[in-house]
């Protein structure tokens, strides 16, 4: 193949991998994914835009996003910077989503620039389309995460070092050390296997002729290391340690080796033969779901491994092959392969089910490489094969034949293989889009969003497309519903909302069933009212209400059941009373002193076990000043649901469920309302 033809057919496959990905970017994951580490890395990317290495939050305790590390100095990400510094440069050209197809085409470019210095063009070729059609490239390249961009680092050293090689060009051999570097400081472990088999070569060519190979190699390696030392710079700089990295910071026990592995509050004891369970279990899946064809795939990357050790076996050759034992034996080292899977004993468990192996995502350049040597020399043998017994027009025919046969086949195994996954992750997306619906199309201005917190004190866990800026000026900022007097404090000019959803947070299971963003007032006095109304359907054959505080709790029956229940509480500086046709049935009314929130409970007995309405309100009590907030209301058709899965969302509720607030103080009064 003529150098033009190489390089146009290069293109194509490029531009072909970029529109693919941005297609699954935009249709399969448009509020990301499964993996809250996206968000990580998207907050990250603001900060570097702003010239910031840490987040320097206006009030503390609730504006920690997930998997930041708390210091003197600020928040700061458990991650290094170099993949969030490459999406970072696709918001400068217009938005982060564009760096996503810009990796994918990065990536077809380098594994034909690989594998053609190691083969040929026509292998390079093939390998790249092998890749473009591996379910773990186009999933994992179209989110944002970080083993896409280091495996683009990684192929951008591996060309360099291999074309510095071949030619003995300096300045290859310093773009290889160039890229190592910037991969290692993107993720150290990955890059090291990545590199192990080029350096056994390296220390093979010093052995055969080093006073020729010892200038090249020492400029790769001066300059890898430069990398290194930029990545222990950064660690010194934001945890204090050059030999501490962000991420033994945030969790020490969550590094290398076997042992006790710890993060948050997740362990386990990590031996040799749970790591060889585990990334046994990984690989299996690897080969059977993540690339091209599946099983007959990694055959035919077998075979090809096999013709190359037969016909053109070289140090070259040994190194693309290394990588195939490099990265397998290497992850057994690290525990994140056991998580990826979830459960052991259950299939189709854990984020490998969504997203793949993505530990072993650099893998696919050998399976691909050695995939395509094995498919062109079954091609070439059937060519010669028939071009002994049939015209050249005929021959043509039949090996175009056999070839759009192979391609439907590995196609057919390959489409069959990635819906699982695709469902898995649609699914994902409608639950994600029901929950973000109040956002749509874009979040109300100038607002201070208090947020749920379903996985613990964290923001962006699970909320990932739920962000703030980095100066916290946007046009939303969101906190953690825990200290909502101190969000009104710190934000006097921004409007104050509740972001809740109906159900537990399930995205798998098809949950949210719906979300609300709710308008938040303050009203505040010596005394604030709260006037309630909420509904009761026919079959509704009495209600009990308790108010509840710190300090204790009161019980009242309802003396008139009707289609809706009234009642009033006076919330003063020493006690909570109600109003209303509410007889008192135990308990005197409950003491209130300081913050704390009071809660409501209305339990409508409708003969069949019943449904609650709960209603709480933040108050803050101070110097003969009640100061409250619109509160939070739940309808729990189970009583056992409410307790924040359960928030009332009038638009998916019946006609005669309703909550109705109003809120009065000496500031003013405040009727609930809703966006």
């Amino acid at each position: 193949m003529d150098r033009r033809r190489f390089r146009i057919t290069t293109l194509a496959i490029a531009l072909a991998g970029a529109l693919a990905v941005w297609l699954v970017s935009t249709n399969l994951f448009p509020y990301h994914s499964l993996n809250h580490d996206e968000g990580v890395y998207l907050q990250q990317a603001a900060m570097l835009l702003e010239g910031n290495l840490h987040l320097k939050p206006p009030v503390e305790g609730v504006f920690r996003p997930w998997f930041f590390v708390e210091s003197a100095d600020g928040l700061f990400p458990k991650y290094a910077p170099v993949p969030a510094a490459m999406f970072a440069l696709g918001e400068l050209l217009g938005g982060y989503r564009l760096a996503l197809p810009a990796i994918a085409a990065g990536i077809l470019t380098g594994v034909v620039g690989v594998v053609s210095e190691v083969f040929d063009r026509r292998s390079g070729l093939l390998a790249a389309v092998f890749v473009l059609g591996s379910p773990l490239f186009l999933m994992d390249t179209a989110v944002f995460l970080p083993y896409a961009p280091t495996t683009l680092l990684n192929l951008g050293f591996a060309y360099a070092y291999l074309r510095a090689d071949r030619i003995g060009d300096r300045r290859w051999a310093a773009g290889a050390g160039a890229a190592v570097g910037l991969a290692f400081f993107a993720r150290p472990y990955t890059a090291v296997l990545f590199a192990a088999p080029f350096v056994v070569h390296a220390l093979w060519t010093l052995a055969r002729d080093w006073q020729s190979v010892l200038p090249r190699q020492t400029t790769t390696a001066t300059l890898g290391l430069g990398g290194v030392a930029l990545t222990l710079g950064y660690n010194a700089l934001v945890t204090g340690s050059p030999l501490t990295f962000p991420y033994e910071a945030f969790a020490p026990l969550d590094g290398l080796g076997f042992g006790h592995r710890e993060i948050l509050n997740h362990a386990v004891e990590y031996t040799p033969a749970l790591a060889f369970e585990a990334n046994w279990n990984v690989l299996a899946a690897f080969v059977d779901r993540w690339i091209v064809g599946g099983i007959l795939g990694a055959g035919l990357a077998l075979a090809g491994l096999a013709v190359a050790v037969r016909r053109e076996w070289s140090p070259r050759v040994a190194v693309l092959a290394g990588l195939g034992v490099s990265i397998p034996v290497g992850n057994l080292y690290f525990w994140g392969n056991y998580n990826l899977l979830g459960d052991l004993g259950t299939a189709g468990d854990g984020l490998i089910a969504a997203l793949g192996p993505y530990y072993h995502f650099d893998l696919l350049v050998p399976v691909a490489a050695f995939g395509a040597v094995g498919a062109l020399a079954a091609l070439d043998a059937i060519r010669d094969a028939v071009a002994t017994r049939l015209d050249r027009r005929a021959a043509l025919a039949t090996v175009a034949a056999v070839a759009l046969a192979s391609t439907l086949v590995l196609g057919g195994i390959t489409a069959n293989q990635a819906a699982p996954p695709v469902e898995r992750n649609d699914v994902v997306t409608d639950s994600y889009e029901r929950a973000y619906a109040p956002f749509e199309p874009e979040p109300p201005a100038e607002a201070a969003v208090l947020m749920p917190t379903p996985y613990g004190p964290w923001l962006n866990h699970p909320f990932q497309a739920l962000r703030n800026d980095p100066g916290y000026e946007g046009r939303a900022v969101y906190a953690m519903d825990d200290r909502p007097f101190a969000i009104a404090d710190a934000f006097p000019d921004r409007e104050l909302y509740r972001f809740g959803y109906r159900g537990v947070w399930d995205p798998l299971g098809g949950s949210p069933e719906a979300s609300r963003l709710q308008r938040v007032h303050e009203r505040s006095g010596e005394s604030v009212t709260l006037n309630a109304s909420v509904g009761l359907p026919e079959r509704v054959r009495s209600a009990t209400v308790s108010v509840e505080t710190d300090a204790g709790t009161a019980h009242y029956v309802a003396s008139e059941i009707d289609d809706a229940l009234q009642f009033r509480l006076a919330i003063g500086d020493e006690t909570v009373r109600t109003g209303g046709p509410l007889e008192p049935a135990s308990g005197d009314p409950p003491a209130i002193d300081g913050r704390e929130d009071v809660d409501v409970t209305v339990f409508a007995d409708d003969g069949v076990g019943g449904f609650e309405y709960r209603l709480s309100v933040p108050v803050e009590i101070g110097d003969g000043n009640v100061r409250a907030l619109t509160p939070r209301t739940e309808y729990c058709f189970d009583a056992q649901a409410c307790g924040g899965a359960a928030t009332y969302v009038p638009s998916d509720s019946p006609a005669d469920i309703f909550v109705r607030t109003e809120l009065r103080g000496t500031t003013g009064i405040q009727e609930e309302s809703d966006r």
